[in-house]
């Protein structure tokens, strides 16, 4: 039998992690410009903690873990054969692997409230787990990179918040599209035409019309309960066209009566006139396309203000970085009152945008910089104070271990893309120096040890 792993499950290899530490280096170094600060929770958490977080579709997608020992033990015959799934899956499992980095977050915020300065600014990359079917962009094991800030009301988070994305895909050198939208005018949407108890249905209907289209979402709407005056109060909210002025102007209009509404409007001027500079903040936004966005609702319960997604637009993909404010979130958790804003990067799917784009710097993806051949014990001892040398000036080095033809040393390197190769002869033993050879244009140099570690220090990688 071959063996293989989960479907929805992915190997990656030394060039694929080079690729994925250049993503998390880069984002990582963002958050931290920003005073965010590294946490980490467990890979499980008690289902206690993780059930009715995320909806009914989401309660659905979380993979549950059996308890230890005989987990049978508890349960009678007669429960077994009624094959009652969710009975059964709730006395056989008390822990389920994380569905996504927020929940657990604001579990650690309430657990340790007493050491926490406020507000609390966190990031935090590790995988979650979704048992979704796999297709192209969606896997079930990914990994997901937060950053929260907890503890403020102020919408200069949304504001920062959005200025780090912005930075991100500037760094990584990817057009994309920031939507932004706001639940309390989604609430008020929902007030308006007197459905107020349909908020849920409407914002999961809504948020997949890029997805199915404007018929399957009416239908859907319709099937959600709301009649057919109600759905076609709706449509020219949820087809909204201008400018994101233009559109604050007209949701104001339609929802003059609702005064959560129109928090929600002015909330996302604010955070929209922070970005474009028209009221004079100055932080404008290094180039990202921000829309204004009505029929963006992510179908997570817990957000309550501002919520945005962030898309590719140079390739065909979902969602790349979505989040929004949560102020209910800690609540849950016993700690109400105690207000939350936060983004989460899509590692995966922005390491397939990036792969498809060939967006990665070259030197990004060289592991070792100069390998040192290995022509016998004699020319090794020769070379090894040189080896310790150019780690010691932050080079990337290896002595290759074995005595071996010249051709599989340098198959080695070509095979590593290593951009130096080292030698020593006799002819160089004797002169006290190397020969250095640029592996990429073939010029050769005969240098001391010193002269070697400083032309690789000061090598720039050729872009073809």
């Amino acid at each position: 039998m071959k063996p293989s792993i989960p479907k929805g499950t992915r190997d990656f290899g030394p060039q694929e992690m080079a690729r994925r530490n250049y993503i998390f280096n880069t984002i990582r170094s963002v958050y931290e410009l920003y005073g965010f600060q590294q946490i980490e929770t467990p890979a499980m958490e008690t289902l206690q903690t993780l059930m009715g977080k995320y909806g009914e579709e989401g309660d659905k997608l979380l993979f549950k873990v059996l308890n230890s020992g005989d987990f049978l033990s508890k349960v009678s015959d007669e429960e077994l054969q009624q094959r009652n799934t969710l009975h059964l899956a709730a006395r056989l499992c008390e822990k389920g692997l994380r569905y996504d980095l927020t929940v657990p977050f604001a579990r650690y915020v309430v657990m340790h409230r007493e050491e926490l300065p406020l507000p609390f600014k966190r990031y935090q990359v590790q995988p979650v787990w979704r048992a979704d079917r796999p297709q192209k962009g969606r896997y079930r094991e990914f990994y997901q990179f937060d950053g929260d800030v907890v503890g403020s009301d102020s919408l200069l988070n949304e504001v920062e918040l959005m200025q780090i994305v912005d930075t991100v895909f500037s760094r990584f050198g990817v057009r994309v599209q920031i939507k932004l939208n706001n639940r309390k005018i989604l609430t008020g949407i929902a007030e308006v035409i007197g459905a107020a108890d349909k908020i849920v249905d409407i914002t999961v209907a809504i948020d997949k019309l890029d997805k199915i289209g404007i018929d399957a979402v009416n239908a859907e709407l319709l099937q959600g309960g709301l009649t057919d005056g109600q759905i076609e109060q709706l449509q020219p909210i949820i087809l909204l066209q201008g400018s994101n002025a233009e559109k604050l102007d007209t949701i104001a209009r339609v929802l003059s009566e609702s005064a959560t509404g129109l928090k929600g409007v002015e909330e996302c001027r604010f955070i929209l006139g922070m970005l474009d500079g028209t009221n004079g903040s100055g932080c404008t936004l290094h180039g990202s396309e921000i829309q204004l966005d009505l029929t963006l609702a992510r179908g997570l319960n817990y957000y309550t203000g501002a919520i945005f997604e962030v898309k590719a637009l140079d390739v065909e993909i979902g969602s790349i970085t979505g989040g929004g404010r949560y102020d209910n979130l800690t609540g849950i958790f016993g700690m109400p009152g105690l207000s939350g804003v936060g983004i989460s990067f899509g590692v995966d799917r922005i390491y397939d945008v990036l792969n498809q784009l060939d967006a990665y710097p070259k030197a990004a993806m060289q592991t070792t910089q100069l390998l040192f051949i290995n022509f016998g014990e004699r020319e090794t001892a020769y070379c090894l104070p040189a080896v310790a040398k150019a780690r010691e000036a932050g080079l990337r080095t290896e002595m290759f271990p074995d005595v071996a033809k010249m051709k599989k040393q340098m198959s080695y390197a070509n095979a590593k893309q290593i951009p130096f190769v080292a030698l020593a002869g006799e002819n160089e033993m004797n002169e006290g120096k190397f020969t250095l050879k640029d592996m990429t244009t073939g010029k050769q140099q005969l240098l001391t040890a010193e002269e070697l570690v400083m032309a690789v220090a000061h090598y720039v990688p050729y872009e073809a």
